[in-house]
């Protein structure tokens, strides 16, 4: 398809029509569409597997389905079945329903290294709770947080650490400091300078590399140590790196952990789980403070409850988690023999755990490009391939790698001419995709 006639006329108004109405033309800055090429933001009509449809009739295989959020592919059957079974019995009441009761049984039974769990809408609840649990049980007001990992919340204790940071008050942004990942000479510094003032290291256990050998038991040992709580942000090496999560991949149990993304397979559900002298603490069954842990009028949804139900019963009788794996080697495998036949090996490449891939577009010094990244995404779209990167889901065939390996080759082919010409502007066709946190819209 010539990308100069591919220009998406029904998204590009439906765009308007958004940006009309909704700051930012969509509800996560992630899926905005300076995301994308100039004109080339498609707005989704609908999904099946690991397709998606525009509203301009174009078909998509689709990667990082979801924000990371439908690992399984769109309009799962058995998903949609057991959503199906509880929407004509009613979604909310009063007083807590029978399937809060077995999603907690069937959660803490696929994470067995959690003791008690509550269940909300989205990460961001989830870990700020966590946040306050561990500032209510400590004493302490200091919130450490990885900086190398891209997000953690909406709300200001870490907001006010990104260049979005406009609104939030400098009391609040001292209050959080930062330790890099990998680093436990320089997260014992920053505990030592802080002596008895940090309440919670918070981390993804791991991300596009794997953790240091010993480095996840080596915090284990620090929060210990200086009396902190270990917090594990699951959100996405929940269910993608194993049923049970990182923590029950690598064997270092935190105190307190945040699951979601993959939870609900796309429904709107997330967890908070821990040890029970913690969450307690959250409770009624105590002595002590009462802690605000998590109290959400939707947390508890049935329809969402029994999404993730059935995703945990899928994992575990389908092994999701092995075939992930194998779909991402294969992909991986395909686009990096693709970029290397073009000459781009270089420039093009993907990082990260099978199951969870991402890519970089580098420059002809080989730095990270924007303008390059424009370049490569505007052939993909053109291609019909929708992908802010590789992560894959598991409703993936052969046949759409396949199809994803020819067209990143075809893209190669436009990239290599650009390094050759050292100036990717011709072939951008408008402005270049944006950084998600910059300061100035």
């Amino acid at each position: 398809m010539d990308t100069e006639q591919f220009l998406l006329p029904r998204s590009r108004t439906a765009n308007e029509r958004l940006h009309a109405m909704i700051p930012g033309g969509a509800h996560t800055y992630a899926k905005g569409d300076d995301q994308y090429p100039e004109n080339l933001a498609p707005v989704i009509s609908h999904g099946r597997g690991a397709h998606v449809w525009d509203i301009d009739g174009n078909r998509y295989v689709e990667y990082g389905s979801g924000l990371r959020s439908v690992s399984l592919g769109h309009a799962h059957p058995r998903v949609i079945e057991a959503v199906r079974r509880e929407l004509d019995r009613g979604s909310n009441f009063v007083r807590p329903s029978i399937v809060e009761v077995e999603a907690a049984e069937r959660f803490l039974a696929t994470v067995p290294t959690a003791e008690m769990v509550k269940f909300a809408k989205n990460g961001s609840d989830a870990t700020t709770a966590a946040v306050r649990l561990a500032r209510a049980a400590t004493g302490r007001p200091r919130v450490a947080l990885c900086a190398d990992h891209p997000f953690f919340s909406v709300d200001d204790w870490f907001i006010g650490t990104t260049p979005m940071s406009a609104g939030v008050p400098a009391a609040t942004n001292e209050l959080t400091v930062a330790f890099p990942y990998g680093d436990l000479a320089a997260t014992e510094e920053l505990l030592t300078r802080y002596q008895d003032e940090v309440a919670c290291l918070i981390l993804e256990p791991a991300t596009h590399t794997e953790p240091p050998p010993g480095y996840l038991a080596g915090l284990r040992e620090l929060a210990d140590r200086h009396g902190c709580v270990l917090i594990f942000d699951e959100m996405i090496t929940g269910f993608r790196w194993s049923e049970a999560g990182a923590q029950g991949l690598y064997g270092v149990v935190p105190d307190l952990s945040t699951f979601g993304k993959a939870l609900g397979n796309g429904f709107a559900v997330s967890a908070l789980a821990g040890r029970r002298e913690l969450m307690e603490r959250g409770g009624l069954r105590h002595s002590g403070d009462r802690v605000f842990l998590l109290s959400t009028t939707h947390g508890a949804e049935t329809h969402s409850l029994a999404a993730a139900m059935a995703v945990q019963t899928i994992y575990a009788e389908e092994g999701v988690t092995a075939r992930l794996h194998a779909l991402g080697e294969r992909l991986a495998a395909g686009v990096r023999d693709a970029a290397a036949g073009m000459g781009v090996g270089e420039h093009i490449v993907v990082r990260g755990r099978a199951s969870n891939l991402v890519f970089a577009t580098l420059d002809e010094n080989r730095q990270p490009s924007q303008q390059y990244r424009t370049l490569f995404l505007r052939r993909l779209l053109a291609g019909g391939v929708l992908a802010p990167s590789f992560v894959v889901s598991s409703a993936l065939g052969d046949a759409d790698i396949d199809h994803t390996v020819d067209v990143v080759a075809q893209a190669c082919a436009v990239y290599r001419k650009a390094l050759d010409a050292a100036d990717p502007t011709p072939w951008l066709a408008g402005r270049p995709v944006k950084p998600v946190f910059r300061r100035l819209a």
